[in-house]
């Protein structure tokens, strides 16, 4: 059974300081903050589905299983069919509803990621959908008015296209020419 999405705006906080960040938006007027990280994705998705404020800020990554097949092919701990067992589930549970794309994607600390974490976020995740990937600095990412503001002046964009469209190809995303032109 598919679910709609909800009628405010999604934004996904990954990095390691997500359950602090999502502390700080608590009691803001028409934000629903969200812990449903690691948890089964169906109720996730049911969850974040069902919420009506204006905005749902949540730590459920839909793409986070994706992610971690991506680094670990380009570290050389897995193997390209284990990339695509996990696009194809991706695309299973986006096609169903269970999975929601979020609108906007914020990346806490991204300068102390490993490289390779980054490049998935801002290079092979982020070309997609450039303005939908937003880089806070370690110094804002959690518990100052900065997260706070940026809910504010979310910048405009287009939408993310169907992850049909471009998760079949990420196994060619190479990371640091991500994004290059030759």
């Amino acid at each position: 059974m598919g679910y709609h999405a909800p009628a405010g705006t999604m934004v996904a906080i990954v990095g390691d300081a997500a359950d602090e960040a999502l502390a700080s938006l608590e009691g803001i007027t028409g934000v629903e903050t969200l812990s449903v990280r690691g948890g089964e994705p169906g109720l996730a998705g049911r969850r974040i589905a069902a919420t009506v404020t204006p905005w749902v800020v949540h730590d459920a990554d839909p793409l986070a299983h994706v992610a971690q097949a991506w680094i670990e092919l380009f570290e050389e701990r897995a193997t390209m069919g284990a990339l695509q067992a996990e696009v194809e589930d991706a695309l299973a549970r986006f096609a169903s509803g269970e999975a929601l794309m979020p609108d906007y994607y914020v990346v806490l600390a991204p300068e102390q990621a490993p490289d390779v974490w980054r490049h998935w976020w801002c290079g092979a995740l982020g070309r997609h959908a450039p303005r939908r990937v937003l880089p806070v600095a370690a110094r804002g990412a959690a518990g100052d008015e900065s997260l706070r503001h940026l809910l504010t002046v979310l910048p405009p964009s287009r939408p993310w296209p169907d992850p049909a469209q471009w998760l079949p190809d990420l196994p060619f995303a190479i990371p640091d020419r991500v994004g290059l032109r030759a």
